[in-house]
């Protein structure tokens, strides 16, 4: 895919790096009000809560984006897309044997994205394949001790 838009943009290097941003960073950084649907002045005194409690402000400041999710362009690109919600999300093991699961399917894993549950109130794990999720590994993820929920894309 890279070699497609750097294609794409090969006669213009500055819209190459606007692309090369954008894919860092996701497309939701631009316009958070309206992509939240609240009034710009909310984010304003949002942005100044934060700015004033210096804990809050320091994991804010240090947090890096983790690259653009293929979640959403998965059915086009022709991967498979599993959301699993836990019922105890600080379980240990989900990720190990619902990855573990998809192996045996013969599905290689292309991106795990994993909500923190620390800061996320209903964090998923999302674990997106090199092809369609087959209907019978979901029974044998459900069965994985503390998934309360899967969900396929």
């Amino acid at each position: 895919m890279w070699n497609r838009i750097q294609v794409l943009f090969e006669t213009h290097p500055e819209r190459l790096q606007v692309a090369e941003f954008l894919l860092k960073n996701g497309f939701s950084v631009i316009k958070v009000a309206r992509a939240i649907g609240v009034d710009r002045r909310t984010v304003s005194e949002t942005i100044r809560a934060i700015d004033l409690d210096s804990k809050v402000k320091t994991i804010f400041s240090k947090l890096e984006s983790a690259g653009p999710s293929l979640r959403a362009a998965a059915k086009q690109l022709g991967l498979g897309v599993v959301e699993i919600t836990a019922d105890n999300p600080s379980k240990i093991g989900i990720l190990a044997n619902a990855s573990r699961v998809l192996a045996e399917h013969g599905i290689s894993i292309r991106q795990a994205l994993v909500d923190d549950p620390e800061l996320n109130p209903d964090p998923k794990l999302t674990l997106i394949g090199d092809r369609v999720i087959p209907g019978k590994a979901i029974p044998l993820i459900l069965k994985i001790p503390g998934v309360a929920k899967v969900s396929v894309y």
